[in-house]
């Protein structure tokens, strides 16, 4: 079983403990040409591109012009710890042990526009580039274009890796739309979280983000290699519903204000 997640817009580059040695993301020289095609762009192209403020954007010209085909190690940290938005903080990486985070690395993956397949402790640089964003390239209009099945076939051969038929998708729509899951030749297994607010079980975007990270935090340390072991999943108040639940989409409910 394999557990897919979002990267973050918001980062974390201050100094972590490294529970296992970093490596070096597979699709590098992706991102160094992805890099020079945005760092190409003006501030107000990038801001246009992104939907981002004018100071969001002065960020993130900065960084692709800094970007490095060979960084040094002040300039790089492990994606797991680098992210820090709110699936990073159900994920708890930074308090995974060295064999959770062995584990991890074997069966969890982030997507990213700029990286494209990611494992927990592949060293990356500081960027924003969402994968939705329409990057034209000689590939295409968009960082849809730019991957193509890259990322499908890589993902079903690191599946092969750790023989795993699964994938849990706990990422967005952007992001998991990468992978082209129509042609995706493995079982996808979508968890949803939902809150119960006076009776009506609605998604909030914050909390279900969270619990997806949980989700994958309790994949690791469990060891979960079953869609049985899935329904399990009980943090944070959330709890498996058998009839809301249909097929590969495994709704889990839980009760309050979210709090």
């Amino acid at each position: 079983m394999l557990t897919v997640i979002s990267p973050a817009k918001r980062l974390d580059f201050g100094p972590a403990p490294l529970p296992v040695a970093p490596t070096r993301p597979a699709f590098q020289d992706d991102a160094v040409a992805l890099s020079r095609l945005a760092g190409a762009l003006d501030v107000d192209g990038l801001r246009k591109l992104m939907k981002i403020s004018e100071a969001l954007a002065v960020n993130a010209q900065g960084w692709f012009r800094a970007f490095q085909a060979d960084p040094d190690a002040d300039s790089v940290k492990p994606a797991a710890l680098a992210f820090a938005g709110d699936t990073y903080a159900g994920l708890e990486a930074a308090s995974l042990d060295a064999d959770e985070m062995a584990y991890a690395q074997d069966h969890l993956r982030i997507l990213s526009g700029l990286y494209g397949l990611l494992r927990p402790m592949d060293l990356i640089q500081p960027y924003r580039l969402e994968m939705g964003s329409r990057l034209a390239s000689a590939r295409g209009k968009s960082l849809y274009d730019w991957w193509g099945d890259r990322l499908a076939r890589a993902l079903e051969e690191q599946a092969r890796h750790v023989q795993a038929d699964i994938v849990v998708n706990c990422a967005s729509v952007e992001y998991f739309t990468a992978l082209r899951p129509d042609a995706l030749r493995l079982r996808i297994i979508t968890p949803v979280f939902m809150e119960d607010r006076n009776g009506q079980a609605r998604i909030v975007s914050f909390y279900a983000k969270k619990a997806r990270g949980a989700m994958a935090r309790f994949i690791i340390q469990n060891r979960i290699d079953r869609i049985e072991g899935l329904r399990d999943f009980d943090l944070g108040g959330y709890r498996y519903q058998p009839e809301m639940s249909e097929g590969n989409r495994l709704v889990f409910l839980r009760a309050g204000d979210g709090g």
